[in-house]
């Protein structure tokens, strides 16, 4: 669909399932390579790659830590060495621990904020750098959430780290808008990946969580990564700094929809 990506090369962090394999997907399907990160599932990113060169993309899987400066690092050598460049970054991998805030551990809320918060920032910083010292024009993309918007109890650790996202986004947009290059946000609502299959499988769950959502249904990884597809092209030139939301209007103050209030 967008012609300006056949050839370029992007980083998918937690490529291995869910969004980020979906995003990987798309960008095959736009003939980019794409370098998949994966941390603990090697036969996911194995399956991603398939799914990128069977749609007419190049793809390599690398095992790193997204959360240490020697994993980012990793990624970016690793995309230079084999696709000559960089010329999208994509920060998607993410976790969650459910817990009341008064009983979260330390380990926790650290190891949550270790993906979620501190791998976006390294992951820029490593594009950022990149993109500085060629001179070239850089795309970066960061997977928040409508919890960076919307409050969510028992996931404070999640909420903190995305909220976090939406401003790092903005600033570093802001930063780096004078060199061309660009940084965006995307939050995803409810979708129906990995991480939300076991929740979704209770129907009384499922039902509780469409009624939050103006347009009545779970989303798709795919709606997610045709989001993510814009971003990285042209088309999307004079685009920085913002969170688009692929949430099929959660962020809309649902319980309004039917005009109570």
């Amino acid at each position: 669909m967008y012609t300006d990506l056949k050839g370029k090369v992007a980083v998918v962090t937690g490529g291995s399932k869910g969004i980020g394999h979906a995003i990987a997907e798309r960008f095959g399907r736009e003939g980019m390579h794409v370098i998949i990160n994966y941390h603990s599932d090697p036969e996911g990113a194995a399956n991603a790659v398939k799914a990128v060169t069977d749609n007419g993309g190049q793809a390599i899987a690398v095992q790193a830590d997204i959360s240490t400066e020697a994993g980012a690092q990793k990624l970016l050598t690793t995309a230079v060495d084999n696709f000559g460049g960089l010329d999208v970054w994509v920060n998607n991998a993410g976790m969650e621990i459910k817990s009341p805030t008064h009983e979260l551990s330390l380990a926790d809320w650290n190891k949550v904020t270790a993906v979620d918060q501190t791998g976006v920032f390294l992951g820029s910083r490593i594009a950022l750098a990149y993109f500085k010292a060629q001179g070239k024009p850089g795309n970066i993309i960061n997977l928040s959430s409508v919890h960076e918007k919307i409050p969510w109890p028992t996931f404070a650790s999640y909420a903190a780290a995305k909220g976090s996202v939406k401003l790092f986004t903005q600033t570093i947009a802001m930063e780096y808008a004078k060199d061309n290059i660009r940084v965006n946000a995307i939050g995803p609502g409810a979708i129906n990946t990995p991480i939300n299959a076991a929740k979704f499988s209770d129907k009384a769950q499922y039902d509780k969580t469409v009624s939050m959502i103006p347009m009545n249904r779970i989303g798709t990884p795919a709606e997610v990564a045709a989001g993510a597809a814009w971003l990285a092209s042209a088309e999307s030139s004079y685009v920085t700094g913002i969170t688009l939301f692929v949430d099929g209007g959660m962020t809309l103050y649902p319980a309004f929809k039917d005009g109570q209030g």
